[in-house]
């Protein structure tokens, strides 16, 4: 997001996540895949590009 200059405000105002969403990505926590393939459409970016396996 950083290098695409994309806020979080931004992903909220185009509808890509919602507030508890937005939540769980900052804790780390799990998301849906329609949330990933969302973020992924929405950044131009692969899955890969967003999570990394533990």
């Amino acid at each position: 997001m950083k290098a695409k200059k994309i806020s979080q405000y931004q992903l909220l105002k185009n509808h890509i996540v919602d507030n508890k969403t937005l939540d769980r990505l900052r804790k780390n926590e799990n998301i849906t895949l329609l949330t990933l393939e969302r973020l992924c459409r929405f950044l131009d970016c692969t899955p890969n590009d967003i999570i990394h396996f533990r």
